[in-house]
């Protein structure tokens, strides 16, 4: 038994720790008075469920990095902005400890920054590596933190700070983000480095973003911003749909080559001249043909004209026959089954192109399939097919979009391609105004020229000039109208290559 004297130190000694942990937890366990107990990093999860830490360069991403993923640290590691030589070490030492790594720089505004991050760190250790970050540590003592000098494999103790294994780290795979990414790496969330900021765009990302439980998502660099697009990228990621040829991106590395026309119609097109297994086999064929001219996959696809300009007003006035779901539903199943892209050509009449595109929302949820407007099909009140060309405006054009790239956005779809046709610059009124940026959506302007070479590219050269940013091209090919038809090297030996050739 203690003696009364000895029994009065210890309580002495033990009072501050116990009422700590009275008022920290409501209680303590045996474990908090072990003197053998390391110090610890505090890792914090984001408050929002996602993020983007902002950042115009290396040293500056690192500091949020270290301000979005840690409260505390015991230790930080420091190397310099410009030293790439120490980057590894200073990496691997801060993901051993689990502490952030900060990037020494000379600029007065950017050493301040970072003087404050540490006072809020509150490390008692700095663990320079490389001679620019002594040099840094040196001349910008810390108060409370003594400075050792990197040795490896002989780093301080440190306790295992708890797992942020719900967050989903992003990083991009350049020089600039290594110490922001060593530092989430540090914080031992769920680090997933990456090419292209739009986790859409690798299959493998897509694979492994579907795979995992995140319940919160970081983005490490501006170019994953803002939060909300990321957040959309991330859930149909999440999803694991690929498009015909992968990705959930369609363009680039994709060429799309389409039989063109309506089913069981052999005089409107390519399409309609078999049935729809045949067609399947046709169009894998004529694809087959472009494959060994590009590096990147070459998908077959179906352009089904879903709405037919007639010559007859029909029962509702609009001079359009509307095909049913059920009559085109053969063929878009097909399609997805056999890795067929396929786009639905919408001819209005004197409806708008919104109003039937809302007919067939339900086979627009459907992953594979796109929207194709024809303007010259498209009436005002008192046009005739075949007596006027019709014409649209960019607004209506726009409303189309943001409804289309609406529905991608709430099924968590793959990116869907919006097809303009085009063969004459009145088509489309007020073009340059068309709205090009939804995320959700890749636009195509496919010049529909016919004839000789030369008619061909004058068109194509016609529709060219004064585009929309933010667009793709697209080429027709007609097996009767062309004089010649251009062989598949020619057609994509045209400049700017089209990304999309349909067979009429």
């Amino acid at each position: 038994m203690l003696n009364p004297v000895r029994r009065t130190m210890v309580l002495s000694r033990l009072r501050p720790a116990l009422l700590a942990c009275v008022l920290l937890t409501g209680g303590c366990t045996v474990a908090a008075f072990d003197s053998s107990s390391r110090a610890t990093s505090r890792t914090v999860l984001p408050a929002d469920v996602t993020t983007v830490a902002a950042g115009a360069g290396g040293a500056e991403l690192a500091l949020q990095a270290s301000r979005a993923l840690f409260s505390h640290a015991p230790a930080v590691v420091l190397v310099g902005d410009q030293d790439q030589a120490s980057m590894a070490n200073a990496g691997a030492a801060a993901v051993e400890l689990g502490v952030p790594v900060l990037l020494t720089t000379a600029g007065d505004a950017t050493a301040a920054a970072l003087r404050e991050e540490l006072a809020r760190l509150a490390p008692e250790t700095l663990i320079p590596v490389g001679d620019a970050a002594a040099g840094w540590a040196k001349e910008h003592p810390v108060e409370g933190a003594e400075v050792k000098a990197y040795q490896a494999g002989k780093l301080p103790r440190l306790g295992a700070a708890a797992p942020l294994d719900k967050l989903l780290v992003l990083a991009l795979d350049r020089p600039e983000a290594a110490a922001a990414t060593a530092t989430a790496k540090a914080s031992r969330a769920q680090v997933l480095v990456v090419k292209d900021p739009d986790p859409r765009a690798d299959d493998e990302v897509i694979k492994t973003i579907a795979a995992r439980q995140s319940t919160h998502v970081l983005g490490l660099g501006s170019a994953f911003g803002p939060a909300d697009r990321l957040r959309n990228r991330i859930d149909t990621a999440a999803t694991g749909i690929l498009l015909p040829g992968g990705r959930q991106v369609v363009f680039p590395n994709r060429r799309m080559i389409a039989l063109y026309g309506h089913p069981g119609d052999a005089g409107l097109g390519s399409l309609g001249e078999q049935p729809v297994d045949k067609a399947v086999t046709r169009a894998r064929k004529v694809a087959a043909q472009y494959s060994a001219l590009v590096k990147e996959p070459v998908v077959p696809a179906f352009e089904i004209i879903t709405t037919v300009a007639s010559s007859d007003p029909g029962p509702d006035g609009d001079y359009s026959n509307e095909s049913t779901v059920e009559h085109l539903r053969p063929w878009v199943d097909a399609a997805g089954r056999a890795g067929i892209y396929v786009l639905l050509d919408l001819q209005p009449g004197r409806t708008d192109f919104l109003t039937q595109a809302k007919r067939y929302a339900e086979l627009l949820k459907q992953p594979h399939v796109g929207l194709a407007l024809d303007p010259e099909w498209r009436l005002a009140p008192h046009q005739i097919h075949m007596v006027q060309i019709g014409s649209v405006s960019g607004n209506e054009i726009n409303k189309t979009a943001a409804w289309l790239a609406e529905l991608t956005r709430a099924n968590k779809l793959p990116q869907k391609i919006l097809m303009l046709h085009q063969f004459r610059t009145d088509m489309i009124t007020g073009r340059s105004a068309i709205d090009t940026s939804a995320d959700e959506l890749s636009v195509v302007i496919h010049a529909d020229g016919f004839g000789s070479a030369g008619e061909k590219m004058a068109t194509w050269d016609n529709v060219r000039a004064g585009a929309p940013a933010q667009v793709w091209w697209g080429w027709k090919n007609f097996y009767d109208e062309d004089k010649p038809t251009f062989s598949p090297k020619q057609t994509f030996a045209v400049e700017p290559s089209p990304v999309f050739v349909s067979y009429q």
